[in-house]
């Protein structure tokens, strides 16, 4: 992407990132949730990050829809508007990382360059969660209607219908929304974190 800003410095703060996680008694990640429309992400996420604020870790979730209402508010469903979309959540949540944050992102984001270029930007840090759910099964699911909408025309470019869903080769974790129940799929997540990121 081209550099739009110049004659910009890079400040170094007095608080760096390891005094503030010291602070929270926690490490700083991204729990990347990657899926299909209504495989289940945001309902994880939702009850990963009400489990994790009950161990006393500081969290902060980044899902799509929301995000889309303010900072991406400009950005459509183009393939070009994805990218976007993803490149900016992948800076932001570099940000919230540096912050000592546990941040949880639920993005479809269906393109592999996509999630790798914010793997790359965020390194160890970054933990991808595959959301595990047949297509049929989200349609079933539909709980926005949208699946109906696309399979009708009224919505364009939709992941899994007229658009590509990419999924992950080598997620660090899988959950399987269609084979476990929502406490199995938490439970399968802070076993992962409590032994593979905070050990």
């Amino acid at each position: 992407m081209e550099r739009k800003s110049t004659n910009v410095v890079w400040h170094k703060m007095n608080v760096s990132r390891e005094d503030r996680e010291e602070l929270l008694k926690q490490k700083g990640a991204v729990l990347w949730f990657t899926g299909l429309s209504g495989s289940g992400k945001s309902t994880v996420a939702s009850s990963l990050e009400k489990r994790l604020h009950d161990m006393g870790k500081l969290t902060y979730t980044l899902d799509g829809d929301n995000v889309r209402h303010g900072l991406n508010s400009d950005l459509g469903f183009s393939d070009e508007d994805r990218i976007e979309n993803i490149r900016r959540i992948g800076e932001i949540s570099k940000l919230f990382v540096d912050a000592g944050m546990i941040t949880i992102a639920t993005f479809v984001s269906p393109f592999r360059e996509d999630r790798q270029k914010v793997r790359e930007l965020l390194g160890k840090d970054f933990v991808e969660i595959y959301i595990d759910c047949p297509i049929e099964v989200c349609e079933k699911r539909d709980p926005k209607g949208i699946y109906k909408k696309a399979r009708a025309g009224e919505i364009k470019h939709f992941t899994g219908i007229d658009s590509p869903y990419e999924s992950p080769i080598n997620p660090e974790i899988v959950v399987s929304t269609h084979l476990n129940t929502l406490d199995e799929c938490v439970d399968k997540l802070v076993a992962y974190l409590e032994e593979g990121l905070w050990n």
